[in-house]
């Protein structure tokens, strides 16, 4: 059976690659799109998720706005990542579908709620405003979840600081409180998603498969790439959120490591830092009920991106 996902995302060059992966493999069945404000305002993400699905022909598939803003902090922002729409590099598609009539953590509680316990999976790939607020509105959600699989974190990097990746550290409290619900929480961090590199060799790929969409990835990757090398110092650029829902479609792509995770809220130059307790005996104990992904096979990752585009067509 497809696996059920919510994507709460923040469209961005990589979430954008996320939805593609969701909407063009059929182990996924995506129930929506919920977003959040975090690599560009509110209204300028909800616009790119709405008309990434427009590009996808995906207009069945409806975007839920949810939190314009942290549950404690002042916003930030990836401008100097992302551009100031959210998705500089491509001339997007005017969306036709309707922008949802409720709340993002609205629709993620109705739809978990009326599910099968369980089958939900949540996916974001941007702040766990969204998420956070949800499971603090109603409670019974986080043992009706299935799992939690996030773009975020890092156990030995960080982006946004030294220690601390953007998604966690721009709304820590609210990452504190997904980690720290007893559902299980995959954290597919920095130390994962800096192997998920586009190199010209993919993106030629990608190219190859001919169409519309694959030169709308191609040309959103030409921009990324020439941030990424211009603000963080990389040759080609990391595409860090599709790797949550490629690890959905199969696992075998991302081999993960079972461990304690937590947020730091109080450190003055460690705010946002996930802090992986690595000390303890491998497996780890049944009961922890967090894990970090570790090692990317890199071909099958970028086998089931590029199927995707091609399937979509």
């Amino acid at each position: 059976m497809a696996r059920k996902i919510i994507l709460d995302s923040d469209p961005g060059h990589d979430d954008a690659v996320a939805i593609l992966l969701a909407v063009g493999n059929p182990s996924i069945d995506l129930l929506g799109v919920t977003t959040v404000g975090g690599n560009q305002s509110l209204d300028k993400v909800t616009y790119n998720a709405r008309a990434v699905l427009e590009k996808a022909h995906a207009t069945d598939i409806t975007v839920y706005a949810g939190c314009d803003r942290p549950l404690v902090r002042p916003q930030e922002v990836a401008a100097s990542i992302h551009g100031e729409t959210g998705l500089d590099g491509v001339e997007l598609p005017e969306p036709t579908r309707p922008l949802g009539d409720m709340h993002a953590a609205e629709f993620i509680i109705k739809t978990i709620m009326e599910n099968e316990p369980k089958t939900v999976t949540l996916v974001p790939t941007g702040p766990l405003t969204n998420i956070a607020l949800a499971c603090r509105l109603e409670p019974r959600i986080v043992d009706r979840v299935q799992e939690v699989v996030l773009m975020g974190g890092g156990y030995h990097v960080g982006n946004w600081s030294a220690v601390s990746e953007f998604n966690i550290k721009v709304d820590p409290e609210a990452a504190h409180i997904v980690f720290n619900e007893p559902w299980p929480v995959t954290m597919v961090g920095l130390d994962l998603t800096h192997q998920a590199l586009c190199t010209p060799a993919v993106q030629r790929r990608i190219e190859g498969v001919g169409t519309d969409l694959a030169w709308f990835v191609s040309g959103l990757m030409d921009f990324f790439r020439k941030t990424y090398q211009d603000n963080q110092d990389f040759v080609d650029p990391p595409v860090h959120d599709p790797c949550t829902v490629a690890y959905l479609i199969d696992p075998a792509v991302v081999t993960t490591r079972r461990c304690p995770v937590d947020i730091e809220l109080n450190g003055t130059l460690t705010v946002g830092m996930t802090v992986a307790d690595l000390r303890g005996p491998e497996p780890a104990p049944e009961d922890c009920h967090t894990q970090v992904a570790v090692k990317l096979d890199f071909d099958r990752f970028w086998d089931l991106v590029t199927d995707a585009i091609e399937r979509i067509g």
